[in-house]
């Protein structure tokens, strides 16, 4: 039977910009290596599908071209974005997602879309080598780690944008899901920068990471006491996240951004 099959572009409302995700909607359940073959036939940074349950929540798994996730920012906001633009949920109602991360909830508020995740507190750590290798530098500001990222401050957001990482080396970081790079922002519409790379999960340079904000948050909240921050991804599609905590230690915060649907179609397999 056909499946609907959806390319939205998040954290943006600007079609071909911000980071796209497939969204496949399923009316019942499908095998994982399915939803793999599916996933790296879309070949985008990742695949939300997207399954309703009997208790009105939706099922929620994220696959790379080569991997299961157990958390994607973007095509979390994508599928939401989904649900509401088209009709299978109603506007004013947030959207329950059961995924391997827990619940997730996300509410509209105007065009943003606020997503609740669980925040990853970044703990100072020792700069393995194959990480400043990898980054073609010797001496960050600081490094963190998140428990599935590493985090490197660097002086300025120059200094980010104008990174080109070994990805063949990032990529021998043993249980490491990516490597964020972040700095203070240097316009009145951000407080910082980021960049995220992902090789060994099949993501080179992710254009917009809402999961990475989920330790960017707390580390800036650190930093500068603030609790509502706005986060740049200085890629080069680039896109803008506003990230919310209750405290700089809090174990949860929102996430949030705009969407838009670049392609509708039929998944006929």
């Amino acid at each position: 039977m056909p499946y609907l099959l959806y390319h939205v572009d998040a954290f943006t409302t600007t079609p071909f910009a911000g980071n796209p995700a497939a969204v496949c909607l399923l009316p019942h359940p499908r095998e994982p290596d399915w939803m793999q073959s599916v996933a790296a036939e879309m070949n985008l940074s990742e695949t939300a599908f997207v399954r309703p349950q009997s208790d009105g929540s939706y099922q929620l798994r994220w696959f790379t071209p080569t991997h299961e996730v157990d958390l994607c920012g973007h095509a979390t906001l994508a599928g939401a974005h989904v649900l509401w633009r088209d009709g299978f949920a109603p506007l004013k109602t947030p959207v329950r997602f059961d995924t391997a991360s827990g619940c997730l909830t996300a509410q509209r508020e105007g065009e943003w879309i606020r997503l609740d995740f669980p925040a990853e507190p970044v703990e100072p750590t020792e700069a393995p080598r194959a990480l400043l290798d990898g980054l073609h530098m010797e001496a960050p500001v600081a490094v963190g780690w998140s428990g599935r990222d590493y985090l490197v401050h660097l002086a300025t957001p120059a200094a980010v944008r104008s990174l080109a990482p070994e990805m063949s080396t990032l990529a021998t970081l043993d249980d490491t899901r990516g490597v964020i790079v972040t700095a203070p922002a240097d316009t009145d519409d951000a407080d910082f920068v980021s960049r995220f790379f992902a090789p060994r999960v099949g993501v080179p340079e992710d254009p917009v990471t809402g999961s990475a904000h989920c330790a960017l948050g707390p580390y800036w909240a650190g930093q500068t006491g603030r609790t509502s921050l706005t986060g740049r991804q200085v890629s080069a599609r680039g896109g803008t996240v506003r990230v919310r905590l209750d405290a700089p230690d809090a174990e949860r915060l929102t996430i949030a951004g705009r969407a838009t649907t670049v392609v509708r179609g039929r998944l006929d397999a």
